[in-house]
């Protein structure tokens, strides 16, 4: 690890073992399971955000989970920076759903100060309010929500109480799981702003998980794009929609709205997801590929590097800057 790296994954897996039955168990049968995450590799640098982007069910809030520490994965190895003192870094985490990420029988105080108390990051009573009120203010609330309960707020203001939390225990590294999408478009947009200034004025390093490209190309410095547990493209935000590698994050890019100025109509993927706990041989997205040739189907693409310095997982290096995604369009060159 290097001295900018603040948080290494190193061929991380996490499998989800099913129930095996009596027979099973007495003929020592392996029962198989689901890979959500399949040997994740990925680096985080001090004060970066990178977002994680894919369709429901790629394991990117899987993945989020384990750099969380809320479960372990099955192989692999997460590694944060330590610093002088052996320390690792405080971590929090921002949830999808901002109604039952909150403890209705607390009030606004109690849940905010909750982390304060916890870190020991303040003592005495006036000083944990002092802090519970300025947080309150600096995501945009007043201090008199503090003696409020949750449900007397709005979606909108339950995920800034939500943000509030996690910024009381001052930590230096933050997870974002889908903090908008629970949220109406308006709404959205004012808890975007505020994430941004909160990144630029505390230097905060970031994990954003979205699957709104228009949102995570705002939000974050580098992208992985993670499908069926894999992730098959990284690159930095711009270069990844200038040009995409991967012929997965093109058809995200064209189904996204608001992605093409040029052509309003939208360009859903085709096909069905297929089932994590078989996935297909060779290349995982080849059932739904249109550039798919034999050797996707049998043989899994090496991981390549790009001249700007992202990862790839590809059988060839295609033209995917301007190109129509229809594969009678696309300019193809084996690799």
């Amino acid at each position: 690890m290097s001295a900018q790296d603040f948080l290494t994954l190193t061929g991380v897996s996490k499998v989800y073992r099913r129930g095996q039955s009596l027979l099973e168990r007495l003929k020592k049968t392996d029962a198989g399971g689901t890979k959500a995450v399949s040997d994740v590799s990925l680096m985080i640098r001090h004060g970066e955000t990178v977002g994680l982007v894919g369709e429901s069910g790629c394991g990117k809030s899987t993945l989020a989970r384990l750099v969380s520490g809320l479960m372990a994965p099955t192989s692999g190895e997460i590694v944060f920076r330590k610093d002088k003192t052996g320390r690792t870094p405080r971590l929090q985490m921002i949830f999808q759903d901002p109604y039952s990420s909150l403890n209705g029988r607390w009030t606004i105080e109690d849940i905010i100060a909750e982390p304060i108390k916890v870190h020991k990051l303040r003592k005495g009573r006036a000083a944990i309010r002092a802090r519970v009120d300025e947080l309150l203010v600096q995501v945009g609330l007043s201090p008199a929500d503090a003696e409020k309960y949750p449900q007397e707020f709005s979606g909108g203001q339950r995920q800034r109480i939500c943000i509030a939390r996690a910024l009381a225990g001052e930590p230096e590294f933050l997870i974002l799981d889908e903090p908008t999408s629970a949220l109406d478009v308006s709404v959205q947009a004012q808890i975007l702003n505020l994430l941004r200034d909160l990144q630029k004025n505390l230097h905060l390093t970031s994990l954003f998980i979205t699957h709104n490209l228009s949102v995570v190309r705002i939000m974050a410095d580098r992208i992985g794009v993670m499908y069926l547990g894999e992730l098959v493209e990284e690159a930095p935000s711009e270069e990844l929609f200038r040009r995409p590698r991967h012929p997965y994050t093109r058809l995200l890019i064209d189904a996204a709205p608001d992605m093409d100025t040029d052509d309003r109509s939208l360009h859903p993927i085709a096909g069905e997801l297929p089932n994590p706990a078989f996935p297909p041989s060779g290349c995982r997205f080849h059932t739904r590929c249109p550039f798919a040739k034999d050797v996707c189907r049998s043989t899994a693409p090496p991981q390549k590097m790009t001249d700007a310095g992202g990862l790839y997982r590809c059988h060839f290096d295609l033209d995917l800057s301007n190109t129509s995604t229809v594969p009678a369009l696309a300019k193809m060159k084996t690799a």
